[in-house]
């Protein structure tokens, strides 16, 4: 089946579910008019059963064109997921009807069965015999189009319908044995077949209950939202197997007519980022609707901390729990002790005070999410403050590039700085400037080595404030010429 059919303006599929169930209408009318009066004109129980069934299916029918009118409403402030339950109700009660239906023909086949002190005369002729086929033809028809119109369309009531009218078929096929079982029975030697339209009719209303009892039993089960096992469990299957998705930690579904609704909850490592976890849950969405094609999905994300989350992320989680930003983070582990420096970034609009409490409040948070912590030092500083920055003074300038040169020839390691730049920032010098040194260099001792630069420039230059120095691999010479 196409997703065009299924996707096609709302209208439209009104128009064409009202027309199904029309036509299927107007049949009834006609099927229960022609059983009625040769049921009556031949005192067939097995024809006049058959009248009774088709009268019930001519309610029902006209139930399911009332559930299809309402089902096709819009959601409103009372009926929040719309109003596709009115298909299941109408389903269910056609059910009762028919089980009500199957109470009077029973009783009927076993009075004339049993009861009866005079054996009831039935007149199988033509006209007997040629309403049962063109019911079981008209029934045929009807069955085929309302299954193709349910299936389409996912309609509840239409589906209803078309199981009544196959299970038509084969209890007409029943009274069609009924009725050859009169006319054969004295004419082979056995008499005894002249009841046999009673047990036709018996017969009838035993097929009647059995499917009538399954289309209830699955119309209860969407009123009271239940859902096969396994379908939850295809869900659940598809949605996990979406990149980023830690865990599936709950899968609800319901139906409501040809609608079915969908409710996904999905935990993600917390350090993902807002974005991403958007991303994330647009991907699950479509992941279920592979599973259900026409639902209307809900995902909803949850942070959870993975097993091997690193230090780093989970103290920059929780300082963003409390509306913080953390960087320059350095832990320092000293058996059994360890502690961290950090800085916070608070609301500028804060007084001390106020930062303060801030930031003991993410150190209580801290400690209970790493308990080994001996020791928080935090540096307050303002989120996104920008200082006036002013040319830099030459004598300054030289200072600096002075003591870099100095460093340079003072160390073994070879170090090639460049691009350096120096400015005035509110009363002291910010220097930033690049280092190239052999690719083979490991990044800790490439570290050392700024590390001690820095600390060269501050005790060579009084005053020095921020340092920033980027280390890059040096370029290899081209000797291929």
């Amino acid at each position: 089946m196409s997703n065009a059919c299924v996707e096609q303006p709302p209208e439209v599929v009104l128009r064409d579910k009202r027309r199904v169930a029309s036509v299927s209408l107007l049949a009834a009318v006609a099927m229960v008019a022609c059983k009625l009066v040769v049921g009556l004109a031949t005192n067939s129980l097995g024809i006049l059963s058959e009248a009774a069934h088709s009268a019930l299916d001519l309610l029902a029918t006209g139930m399911t064109l009332w559930a299809v009118h309402i089902a096709s409403q819009p959601a409103d402030p009372n009926h929040t997921y719309g109003h596709g339950k009115f298909e299941n109700l109408s389903a269910l009660a056609e059910t009762l009807l028919l089980l009500a239906t199957c109470g009077w023909i029973g009783y009927e086949a076993v009075y004339r069965l049993v009861l009866a002190k005079n054996p009831v005369v039935v007149h199988a002729n033509a006209w007997a015999f040629g309403v049962v086929l063109g019911s079981m033809a008209v029934d045929a028809w009807r069955s085929r189009a309302l299954a193709r119109a349910a299936r389409k369309y996912q309609s509840q009531a239409l589906r209803a319908d078309a199981l009544h009218f196959s299970t038509d078929i084969w209890s007409s096929a029943v009274v069609l044995l009924g009725l050859l079982g009169v006319v054969w029975g004295p004419r082979v030697g056995m008499p005894w077949l002249a009841q046999a339209d009673a047990v036709a009719a018996l017969g009838v209303a035993l097929i009647v209950a059995l499917v009538s009892l399954r289309l209830g039993q699955q119309s209860l089960a969407d009123l009271v939202d239940a859902i096969p096992a396994e379908l939850r469990a295809q869900v659940a299957e598809a949605a996990a197997g979406v990149q980023g998705v830690a865990e599936v930690r709950r899968v609800r579904l319901r139906r409501s007519g040809a609608d079915t609704f969908a409710d996904v909850t999905l935990s993600v490592d917390r350090g993902t980022a807002l974005e991403r976890s958007h991303t994330i849950a647009d991907q699950a969405e479509a992941a279920v609707r592979t599973v259900l094609p026409r639902a209307d999905v809900v995902v909803h994300i949850e942070p959870v901390a993975q097993a091997n989350e690193d230090v780093l992320t989970t103290v920059r989680v929780v300082a963003a729990r409390h509306g913080l930003g953390a960087h320059a983070i350095r832990i320092y582990d000293d058996p059994p002790r360890r502690s961290m420096e950090l800085h916070l970034e608070v609301n500028e609009a804060l007084s001390l005070e106020e930062a303060h409490q801030q930031a003991t409040r993410f150190e209580e948070d801290l400690r209970q999410n790493l308990p080994g912590l001996a020791r928080i030092t935090t540096h307050l500083e303002p989120i996104g403050s920008q200082s006036t920055t002013h040319p830099a003074r030459l004598t300054g300038q030289a200072d600096v590039l002075s003591a870099i040169e100095e460093f340079v020839r003072s160390t073994a390691t070879p170090l090639h700085p460049h691009d350096v730049d120096v400015q005035q920032t509110g009363g002291e010098l910010a220097v930033s400037f690049h280092c190239a040194l052999d690719p083979a260099t490991a990044i800790t001792d490439a570290h050392l080595v700024t590390q001690r630069l820095e600390e060269f420039l501050r005790a060579r230059i009084p005053g020095l404030g921020r340092v920033v120095i980027h280390v890059e691999p040096a370029q290899t010479p081209d000797h291929s010429s």
